[in-house]
């Protein structure tokens, strides 16, 4: 009893002391975290109308800029909003503070010598403190206007107030029960003290059990407010680089991103004269991942199959990209031409791709190609281990080139957060069975943390090829799948573009584009243009696209010389026999069409079969009054969302095939059926006819819908979703470890 006095003496002297320490670092720590979460809370409000904002400043329409400030100034902890030019305040709110001077607030901006992104600080106001946010609308540029956001401090007095006197309360309260406990637990122990060592010789640890339930709970109520957390996260206004940027770094603590993909955003190529030009490939895969690696920067592992790409690359395959840019690394793995053409041509493209196409093409399995495939898969899983530098890193597996990669990172970084994406459909049980290792391709799917697809009904065929392949415990209700004491979720995510387009950065208007594309064609300035983007691939439904402009012809010959389809075909697998007959045939189909409906130097159809820039392809799109992907079966089909970005004067008209993944989020387009070109045809001709007020309004719909939901949110919402993964798995694994004998699922 004496030793027990003691020890309660020690502990109040020590309670004492901590109560002194709290009370003293109270204030100084409380506010810190209240800067810290005011600096967020203006970033993100400005973050939602920076572009509006900065496009009204630059443009002089001063007028609008009020309503935009009083949309971010509507929570009630913010006092007012502005927006500076120089030393002028051009708009405020009501409640703006005057005694504010942009001069000073802009000079705290360059204040460091070189420009900054954002500048917070708490001031002293006459009618009390405020907590300030200056923030550049131009990427850290503040003589192109900053807005400023201006916090009400008084509540965090208040809850400093309260947040003191409960802490004294909590430890008097504390202080009573410990002497209490200390002096009541010394014979309780010493009683039960014999009683537990005879359980624990026993084995009987089932009061272990029943002793961990609150702590479940408490696991229980943390992740629904994860979940609680990921709704606000999604509903907090459009995505930009910057908030995806912060998202990262809130959720993922800022780890870079390694990216494992077949193509590389950037390709380096020997050109005859000796220069090396930069290309960047026609993929959507690179068009959709670029903008989200120029966000986040990381690392791109791909293979190196430009021409020059060996020399521009350093010892390790390295290179860094965009050019003048250099925001993030290429990290290039070298094939040999028989592991690309068993990998490459022959699994994936002689057999995978026609198998989840469904395009009328047999697929082809070989022995070889499999066993290229898997060796490739295997040195691109090296690379990716190589550029690791954590032991959670956070791995984003592209398409259906590494099917088995998840799992062999899965087997080597177990801590890792792999975020798999399937770009391809994903077809039903019977037809993935055709190919002879269908079993092996789901289980290295299933070394995903996240497995995401398009829509809903490839995920809902991925279960079913689970259910019916493997052994393992399916949540259809989650849909997540159990296999080897790791779970894998399954998601739908919606791929999209980057909003806004960087492409239209500096780029002509597009009555310039009109004008300058129609004289680049030989074509009158009044005429009208159709255009088609696709790498020269048979699902994309070219043939079937092309007799539907020559029915429209035939059904309605008034158009002829009045109407031109210009189609870019990227050649694409040019080594595959299938793709060789197709440019025959589409050549054929071109100069038949030309031959019946062309008048001197007028082609009713223009064919480029050539690689097309990025930029150039923008300015067609800009050009054309109406655009058709005739898609015969895809995963989603970007050129329909890149048609909509570029089209910022709302006219033109989209004609969608219903086979392709975007036609389930665009329903405004003209959706046919291409195989019917009756219909196909008719929709064309709907398109030449649309008044220009019901073009803007279908316009106006389907790019509302791509500027929410564009690539930065279909990052965000797998990285949000792996955040909470993560957490779940490490408090299980905590769980786990602290209690052996308790299974808590992961």
């Amino acid at each position: 009893m004496r030793n027990a006095l003691h020890f309660l003496v020690i502990w109040l002297a020590a309670l004492a002391i901590l109560v002194g320490a709290a009370w003293f670092s109270l204030s100084h720590t409380t506010q810190a975290w209240f800067d810290k979460d005011l600096a967020l809370r203006s970033e993100l409000a400005v973050s939602g109308a920076r572009s509006a904002l900065l496009q009204d400043l630059e443009q002089g329409r001063d007028a609008n800029l009020t309503p935009l400030l009083e949309d971010i100034a509507r929570d009630e902890r913010i006092l007012g909003a502005a927006v500076c030019s120089g030393p002028r305040v051009v708009a405020a709110t009501r409640a703006w503070p005057r005694e504010l001077s942009c001069a000073e607030l802009g000079g705290h901006l360059v204040a460091v010598g070189r420009p900054i992104p954002s500048w917070n600080s708490s001031l002293p106001l006459p009618g009390g403190e405020v907590h300030v946010s200056a923030i550049t609308l131009n990427r850290g540029v503040p003589t192109a206007g900053f807005a400023v956001v201006v916090h009400d401090l008084s509540f965090v007095a208040r809850r400093e107030a309260s947040t003191r006197q409960f802490l004294l309360a909590a430890f008097a309260i504390l202080a009573l029960l410990a002497s209490a406990v200390t002096l009541l637990s010394v014979r309780i122990l010493w009683r039960g003290f014999g009683h537990a060592l005879r359980q624990l010789a026993s084995g009987q640890d089932d009061s272990r059990r029943r002793e961990f339930q609150p702590l479940l709970k408490d696991l229980r109520d943390l992740l629904e407010r994860l979940s609680r957390e990921e709704q606000a996260e999604l509903q907090g206004g459009l995505w930009s680089p910057e908030r995806l940027k912060l998202t990262l770094q809130r959720h993922l603590h800022g780890e870079r991103m390694i990216v494992m993909a077949n193509r590389e955003p950037y390709i380096h190529n020997r050109q005859p004269d000796g220069s090396i030009r930069v290309l960047h490939p026609a993929s959507g895969l690179v068009s959709a991942l670029e903008p989200v690696m120029r966000a986040c920067s990381g690392v791109w592992v791909a293979h190196g199959a430009g021409s020059a790409d060996r020399e521009t690359a350093d010892m390790r395959g390295r290179v860094r990209v965009p050019p003048g840019e250099e925001s993030y690394s290429i990290r290039r793995v070298w094939l040999s031409p028989e592991e690309e053409q068993g990998y490459y041509y022959g699994f994936a493209n002689e057999g995978l791709w026609p198998l989840c196409h469904v395009a009328h093409n047999r697929p082809i399995f070989r022995a070889e190609d499999w066993r290229h495939y898997q060796e490739v898969n295997r040195k691109f899983v090296d690379a990716v281990c190589d550029e690791v530098d954590g032991e959670n890193p956070v791995i984003l597996v592209q398409d259906y080139h590494f099917a088995l990669a998840p799992r062999m990172l899965r087997e080597r970084l177990p801590g890792a957060t792999i975020l798999t994406f399937w770009h391809i459909p994903w077809p039903n049980p019977e037809q993935i069975s055709i190919c002879p290792w269908h079993a092996e391709l789901v289980d290295g799917l299933l070394g995903s943390s996240i497995l995401g697809f398009h829509t809903q009904q490839h995920c809902n065929n991925f279960m079913d090829a689970v259910d019916r392949f493997l052994e393992a415990r399916l949540d259809r209700g989650a849909f997540s799948v159990a296999r080897h004491d790791r779970t894998t979720l399954v998601r739908p995510y919606p791929i999209s573009v980057e909003w806004p387009n960087h492409w239209a950065q500096g780029a002509p208007t597009p009555e310039e584009c009109q004008a300058a594309v129609r004289a680049e064609l030989g074509l009158p300035l009044d005429a009208k243009l159709g255009m088609g983007v696709d790498r020269l691939d048979y699902t994309k439904g070219i043939e079937e696209r092309l007799r539907a402009v020559e029915r429209l012809f035939e059904r309605e010959p008034e158009w002829i010389g009045r109407f031109s389809f210009l189609q870019l075909a990227s050649p694409s697998r040019t080594l595959i026999d299938r793709y060789q007959r197709l440019n025959d045939d589409v050549e054929q189909l071109v100069n038949r069409i030309n031959e019946r409906f062309g008048t001197g130097d007028w082609k009713p159809v223009i064919l480029r079969r050539e690689h097309t820039e990025p930029a150039d392809v923008f300015r067609y799109y800009r050009a054309a009054d109406l655009c058709y992907v005739s898609s015969l079966h895809d995963g989603m089909n970007l050129v329909a969302k890149e048609y909509l970005a570029a089209r910022s004067d709302e006219r033109g008209v989209l004609i969608l095939s219903k086979f392709a993944g975007a036609a389930h989020e665009l329903t405004e387009a003209l959706q046919v059926n291409p195989y019917d070109i009756e219909e196909a045809s008719g929709a064309l001709s709907t398109a030449l006819h649309m008044p220009p007020q019901e073009q803007a309004a279908r316009l106006r719909v389907m790019r509302s819908l791509v500027a929410e939901f564009n690539v930065y949110r279909w990052a965000g919402r797998m990285l949000i979703e792996a955040s909470r993964l993560r957490s779940r798995e490490q408090i299980a694994g905590i769980l786990s470890s602290s209690q052996p004998g308790l299974k808590v699922p992961r």
